[in-house]
């Protein structure tokens, strides 16, 4: 299978052409769950002359993104156009009408990832969350691929069981972190990815979100992780306190008893990274609604795949991962649905491959 290239086309048929115990680490971030349309749809039957119109309740920008925002009401609410009769027809994961129906889908892909992955191989996975009777996410502003108009992706109708509630958070990251471990995967660690520039949310009656989660997860118990090359140095840390715990011991006190702690891992001059990473995002000036900022998967290929080896994003979406394979010495191999953003991700990603890799 060719590498340092994106493969256009679903990513569970893609996947099921490329070879056991090939790819070394994945780091991906799919679709969340009833987000947006990214466009892929296509029609069948009905009026080939139609343009297939639903109609759209405009944003009320005044009212914001609260968790009870019923100007967000769906672009479209089912599979057939209301002019024509045309049956709409859509491979793009995301737009299930339930969790579970979305989990089961993910599971379904992340089963041929563990497949295609080498015994010590390594899955880095960003998922987000939504809340019953609001957006799943948040709708920003973008460009539409092929228009050069404002365009508001348009959320799909939801159904939820009777065991979520108006207003609960659903929990969808949990879901499938735990259906993914259910079903063989080895599920590490949590990582909070905390955003000191999040999206504004208008809400009263909780906190503003501003973190996503990261699970490391493995194929096998024992798995390759190089936590030397992303250890955090004392150079960004505070100060060091002159008492034990600038050895790196996490002593503590608690029920009238001392416990002297065990040592924290320190090698060549830092510590063993934390599970919180405080990154902003940044903005994309191409027709992509959702990035990877470069900072955020930086750690994940660094620490989950060694010099040389084969990097999978079975969502490639505006093309990072690619960017950050090349530049640090590795392999990748994308898979992307939609092909207008296969164009953008590779015009991306090959001015690094044409002038050579750079050391991060």
């Amino acid at each position: 299978m060719e590498l340092n290239k994106i493969y256009q086309g679903n990513c569970l048929t893609v996947l099921k052409t490329m070879p056991d115990n090939f790819i070394d680490c994945c780091v991906t971030s799919p679709p969340y769950w009833g987000l947006r349309d990214y466009g892929t749809a296509k029609w069948e039957g009905g009026d080939a002359s139609c343009d297939h119109k639903i109609p759209d309740v405009e944003h009320d920008p005044k009212r914001g993104m609260s968790d009870s925002v019923s100007s967000h009401t769906l672009r479209f609410n089912k599979t057939n156009c209301y002019k024509c009769g045309a049956i709409r027809i859509d491979n793009q994961l995301g737009l299930e009408k339930t969790p579970e129906e979305y989990v089961a889908r993910m599971v379904e892909v992340f089963r041929e990832v563990k497949r295609v992955l080498k015994p010590e191989g390594t899955l880095w996975l960003n998922l987000g969350d939504s809340y019953v009777s609001s957006p799943a996410g948040n709708f920003g502003s973008g460009t539409k691929p092929g228009n050069g108009g404002a365009y508001r992706a348009p959320k799909p109708k939801m159904n939820y069981p009777q065991l979520y509630k108006p207003k609960d958070l659903v929990g969808i990251p949990w879901l499938i972190a735990f259906a993914l471990r259910a079903d063989g995967w080895f599920l590490r660690q949590d990582i909070i990815w905390s955003k000191p520039n999040p999206m504004p949310e208008s809400v009263t009656d909780r906190c503003t979100k501003s973190h996503e989660y990261i699970f490391l997860m493995a194929k096998s118990q024992k798995y390759y992780y190089n936590n030397e090359a992303i250890k955090e140095s004392y150079q960004s840390l505070p100060e060091k306190p002159r008492n034990r715990a600038s050895e790196g011991y996490n002593e503590s006190f608690s029920g009238g008893r001392f416990s002297p702690g065990e040592r924290d891992y320190y090698g060549n001059g830092g510590r063993n990274k934390r599970s919180v990473w405080t990154i902003s995002t940044k903005p994309f000036k191409e027709s992509h609604f959702a990035t990877f900022p470069e900072d955020l998967i930086i750690p994940c290929v660094l620490a989950g795949c060694q010099k040389d080896g084969i990097i999978l994003d079975p969502f490639m979406g505006a093309g990072t991962l690619g960017v950050v394979a090349v530049k640090s010495e590795r392999n990748f191999i994308g898979i992307e649905l939609n092909p207008e953003y296969v164009t953008m991700a590779e015009n991306r990603i090959e001015p690094y491959l044409n002038q050579g890799r750079l050391a991060l």
